[in-house]
This record gives C-alpha cells, structure tokens and sequence, in this order.
C-alpha cells in the first residue's frame, strides 16, 4: 500500500514510519519504501523495518524500473509500505529543473504503476465536515488511483474525531485511524529535512518504537492489512543487480576489486542498490565511517564519497587528518574516486574554513539557499561515471556551494545550459545525485576502472 497526503507536512513519514513499526511488532516482515530521491525518511524506514532502505523514483529509473525494482525490494516480505512524496499528485514537474509530464515521479504515478491502494493522510487539525469535500477530491481526481481509506492526523478530540468520522462516512470514505496531537512524538529537522537516523541512533530507535506505538493505539492494524492484501498481484519479474552489470572481458583480475564506500553520520545519503550492483560485478564493497576511521582498508582500489552532512561534521572531518591523506594519495596515484555533492565537498580544499582532502581546486561553504530539484545532464569529458556525451537523470539537494563551481572540464553539462562539478580521467565530484539502478552503464565503467586499479593498469 502507498501512504500519501494531500500536501507535504501532513504526517506520512509519522504514518508511515509508525505503520511499518506498529506491524514489525506484531512479527510481520514489513519492507519500506519511498518515493523520489529522498534519503532522510528511508533510514527511518529502515529502523523500524530491520531492512535496507529503499526507493522508487520513476524519473530516476525510469517508470519500467519501478515494479521491477519494488518487487526485488520487498522480497521475502509480508506487507510492503510505500511512503508518497510531497502531495498525491504533486510530480517532477513541480521541482526545479525539470521539465517533464505533470505527473512524473509523483505518489499517484508510482501508485498506479504498482496498481496500489492508497492510503491518504489528512491533516485535520484546522478542519471539521470540510474535510469530506477534500478527500471526495482526491478520490476522484484521477481514475488511475484508488484511495482505499483515510488516516486522520493531528485529531483535536473526541468530539472533533466523531465529526470527521461521520462527515467521511457520509462520503463513502473508509477511516482507518486518528491520531491525536502528540507534540511529545517528534523527529527533529534541519537545514535539509529531518536528522538522519544514523546521527542519533539510539533517539532514533526510541522514536521510530513511540510511533509504532502510537500508530497501533490510533488505526485499525486489521483494516490496513486488509487494504494491503488487495493490491494485485504484479506480473513484473524482481530487479536482478546480476543481470545488471556485465561480466568483465579478459582474464580476471588477481583479486576482486576492493571499493570503499563512506557511510557512517557524515555520509549517510545513498542507494542500497549501489552497492549490490558493485557486489554483483564481482567487487569487495567496504563501508567507511570518517568520524571512526583513519584508514582506507588494505588493498582499497576506489572510492565513492556519497551525500550526506560533512557540513554538520567539518571539524571531525578535518580533525581526521589521516584518512583525508590517505583519500588524497589514492586519488593522486589515479585511483577511480566518485563524489556525489557532500564527497564533492569533502574532496575539496576546505569546508566552512576547514581543512578537506584537497583533491579539488575549490572551496566550499554553507550558503542561505536551497538548490533543489531533478536536472537533465551530459558527461562533459570521459570519467570513471561516463563516456563524454552520456546523458543522465540526477537530483540536486544542497545549501552549500563551491568556489570554483567547476574545474577546467565540469563533471556534468545540464541541458539547460551551464556545467558544474569537476571531471577527469579518474575523478567525478559534482552535486549531481544519481540512481545507479537506472544508469547500470555507471556502475559497469565504475567496475571497469576499479578493475583496472586492481591490475596496476592506468585507466
């Protein structure tokens, strides 16, 4: 089932999130999902689910990829929950950058490629009998989606809850739950959205527990399976990262290759995918955690510096002198290195002032603007991302920005005009987040040039 909402800040991820916990306790093997590029809520689905997080972007993936990769997703899994993203139908098209069909990427477009029931949260904190018209709205809006039932959020009373019941029920609406006000039961946020669930881990458990247990006390767990069990069956066969990536030509290399992969608070912004695509092409993958480690492993022939918050964390970063010359050395020997908006930060000269790795001509800081929304890009030059003239669908999600914007051949080309981030034979750094399950070339040129470290050839 999809929950989404009228508008964004009307509760999914509480509903949601709460839902995939409440069921978890109940010994239900639960799979989470999200719509669109967001990183933050998934870590929160994987807290409460014991699962990799995981994501369905049509715009990323491409629509054919979405049942494909739901089902490889939630393999092996009871009830499958699928988190929309901002209201029902808002799609690509309503983010910057972007021109496409009104409703690319939306909760509604994914909902009907699945051919899911949805389940709509609505804030009803400012409404009484009104609250029909609204839901009749959405119900009716487009034929493709069927709404199966209603979660009313923020409920004032008791008296305020029996008024929305019976104005629904008038409508024909099933209500699967209320939720009171509970100021108590709250995710802290930031500059980008909530605080992931790594940097507060044990917080994070206690309040991923708190809604389970409170999504448990306000909606009827029977009613939501029910809606769940009728979603049909999907004649998709499940995502294979194997049949991905194709098998290298030659003679194999002395020893898989051996691609670290920083993770940890700093980093925490990225695709399980990724890394299966990798484990598929025959690579060793290695998390790396900044804040802990002063050392690439032994043997380390790439190195992917994904998003996440180094600006919350630069003077830990900085301080870890060790690891950011040992992230130089490798990339000063030709190493394949790939950096995605905070590795392109971290790559950098300096973050906020601080000391970085110093593998890019550029300086970095916070800024008072959010850059935001899918870009359409080219490959500039030959990286170990993408031939010169690949095309690509990407996300941007920052208020930092780098001086230089970019180095003397940008990583990326947007189709809208501009370049941005820095490219060469062995390095890609730029603010262009992209889903390798839709872009499966990235990961065999990424696999090929780690292949090709192993051996001691220059790529």
């Amino acid at each position: 089932m999809v929950i989404a909402a009228p508008s964004s800040s009307s509760g999914k991820t509480t509903v949601a999130t709460g839902l995939m916990a409440a069921l978890a306790a109940r010994g239900e093997r639960v799979s989470g999902h999200k719509v669109g590029p967001d990183y933050i809520d998934p870590g929160y689905h994987a807290v409460a689910t014991g699962r990799p997080p995981r994501n369905l972007d049509p715009v990323l993936c491409g629509e054919e990829r979405v049942a494909p990769l739901f089902l490889h997703g939630a393999a092996g899994a009871d009830i499958a929950v699928v988190e929309g993203v901002m209201g029902l139908f808002d799609g690509a098209a309503d983010s910057a950058g972007f021109a496409g069909p009104g409703d690319a990427g939306s909760t509604a477009h994914v909902a009907a490629l699945l051919g899911a029931p949805v389940v709509l949260v609505v804030d009803a904190s400012r409404a009484a009998r009104s609250v029909a018209a609204l839901v009749h709205g959405f119900c009716t809006y487009d034929p493709r989606v069927r709404i199966a039932g209603v979660v009313l959020n923020r409920v004032g009373s008791e008296r305020h809850e029996r008024i929305l019941r019976a104005a629904l029920e008038d409508a024909g609406t099933a209500v699967l739950g209320a939720i009171r006000r509970r100021e108590e039961v709250r995710t802290p946020s930031r500059h980008l959205g909530l605080i992931p669930a790594a940097e507060r881990a044990d917080e994070a458990r206690r309040a991923v527990r708190e809604l389970g247990e409170l999504v448990a006390a306000s909606c009827d767990l029977e009613a939501v399976r029910a809606v769940a069990r009728a979603a049909p069956a999907l004649a998709d066969e499940p995502w294979d990262p194997q049949a991905q990536v194709r098998p290298p030509r030659g003679p194999a290399p002395p020893r898989p290759p051996r691609i670290a992969v920083f993770g940890g608070p700093a980093f925490t912004f990225g695709y399980t995918e990724q890394a299966e695509l990798l484990r598929a092409g025959g690579a060793e993958v290695h998390t790396v955690d900044p804040l802990r480690e002063e050392a690439l492993p032994e043997g380390t022939d790439a190195l992917i510096v994904g998003g996440g918050f180094p600006e919350v964390h630069a003077a830990e970063l900085s301080a870890n002198a060790a690891l950011r010359g040992a992230v130089a050395g490798l990339a000063a020997r030709g190493a394949p290195v790939a950096a995605e908006c905070a590795g392109l930060l971290y790559l950098s000269r300096s973050l906020d002032g601080a000391p970085m790795c110093g593998v890019l001509p550029a300086d970095a800081a916070m800024t008072g603007s959010l850059t935001l929304g899918y870009r359409s890009a080219v490959a500039v030059g030959d990286t170990v991302l993408a031939r010169r003239g690949a095309r690509v669908r990407g996300h941007e999600f920052h208020r930092t920005a780098v001086d230089p914007r970019s180095g003397a051949q940008p990583a990326w080309q947007w189709e809208s005009g501009g370049g941005e981030g820095y490219g060469s034979g062995s390095i890609s750094a730029s603010y262009l987040h992209v889903h390798w399950a839709g872009e499966p070339a990235i990961a065999e040129r990424f696999l090929a040039a780690a292949r090709a470290d192993t051996e001691g050839v220059a790529e």
